[in-house]
């Protein structure tokens, strides 16, 4: 099996992580958070002779959503997001696009539960649930035999380098963003890497040891 390539363009104004991924050789693609400008992000990856087969929300905030509606316009590939996220996404008070006066609303094609397996463009991942930033964020998971070198996870905003996802935004909550990475994510593989929706990458074995938000155990 192919290794998975994974690619990402910094866009939007808040410098949000679009992440890309395809097997190598291979133009079928699924991609994470279409943060803005979704036709020219469409006609970036159709210029590199890519092709569009999934796009995955790993949560409902403006700034990973503003280009969707553009670009599934542009590429019909289905939606997935996670079920518990629906009213945030289709509220712009909730997800905020009312505060910057760009109200938009997102819906997805298929609304996925905790653990649940997608099979795209030859790619099999797994939505692990993680309440905290929004009550509907998720994540996703490609487990070594799939990416065929370590594990990734793409991961939006619940957990960053050294730092976590921040929680006072509607439907956040502190406790429940800690209880998240400590009983969802520290039981992947150390060597995981970890793909934020700001910043740079990361893996679960250092944020482990480092992340002062959330110790590998309680204190």
């Amino acid at each position: 099996m192919k290794k998975i390539v994974i690619g990402c363009y910094m866009i939007g104004m808040v410098q949000t992580n679009f992440y890309y991924l395809h097997r190598e050789g291979e133009s079928a693609t699924i991609v994470f958070d279409p943060a803005d400008y979704g036709k020219e992000i469409y006609e970036h990856l159709t210029g590199q002779g890519l092709e569009i087969k999934g796009i995955f929300l790993t949560h409902g905030h403006f700034d990973h959503i503003m280009g969707l509606k553009a670009l599934k316009a542009a590429c019909g590939a289905p939606v997935y997001a996670s079920a518990l996220e629906r009213e945030l996404m289709e509220d712009p008070q909730l997800n905020g696009s009312a505060d910057i006066g760009r109200f938009c609303t997102a819906q997805a094609d298929h609304y996925l539960i905790d653990g649940e397996k997608v099979t795209q463009a030859g790619m099999t991942l797994k939505m692990i649930s993680t309440p905290g930033h929004t009550e509907g964020s998720c994540c996703y998971y490609f487990d070594a035999q799939e990416t065929g070198a370590d594990p990734i996870l793409i991961c939006g905003d619940t957990l960053f380098e050294e730092s976590v996802g921040r929680t006072d935004l509607p439907t956040g909550d502190m406790q429940d963003l800690v209880e998240s990475i400590r009983t969802k994510l520290y039981v992947l593989p150390d060597e995981t890497v970890v793909y934020s929706g700001h910043g740079g990458n990361t893996t679960i074995g250092h944020e482990k040891k480092y992340n002062f938000f959330v110790p590998e155990t309680r204190m």
